[in-house]
């Protein structure tokens, strides 16, 4: 082995450590601190009687995060087949959508983005459909899921 394959290797590993150790510490700073233990909690949306009979109706759930109440929209779906929740929140760029009962879809107001009553794409630059919410009911009360981190759910 000359000095000159030597010295080759002994660069090439340092950088190939270096490289690898950024890379490590990178990844972890960039996966979110929130996401790494989160508990799905149920809130108490309304009351099942208050369920739109067919079509949709807005609703609000509350929960409490690092003590503050915090008060969510949520739009309450009834069709032939299913009760669900949806997500105001335009997948395009997060605009919070709004129903219009005569058109019968959602309608984004920053970019014309159009979804369909069950939360589908009609037309705009959404990517993807409103995203649905776990919804349950229990002793003739909703409840809407919500991710929170552990601590916080507690």
């Amino acid at each position: 082995m000359t000095r000159r394959d030597f010295l080759t290797g002994t660069v090439k590993a340092i950088i190939s450590a270096l490289v690898t150790g950024v890379t490590v510490v990178a990844a972890y700073f960039m996966y979110p601190a929130g996401l790494r233990s989160r508990t799905m909690v149920y809130c108490d949306c309304m009351d099942e009687d208050a369920l739109p009979k067919k079509g949709v109706k807005r609703a609000e759930y509350r929960y409490t995060q690092k003590g503050r109440e915090m008060a969510v929209g949520v739009f309450i779906v009834k069709d032939d087949s299913a009760v669900y929740a949806l997500s105001p929140v335009c997948t395009h760029l997060g605009c919070l959508v709004n129903y219009n009962r005569h058109k019968n879809e959602f309608i984004c107001p920053c970019h014309g983005g159009r979804y369909d009553a069950s939360g589908k794409v009609i037309s705009g630059p959404p990517p993807g459909p409103l995203a649905r919410l776990p919804l349950k009911i229990e002793n003739g009360r909703v409840y809407i899921g919500v991710m929170l981190p552990a601590a916080a759910a507690a």
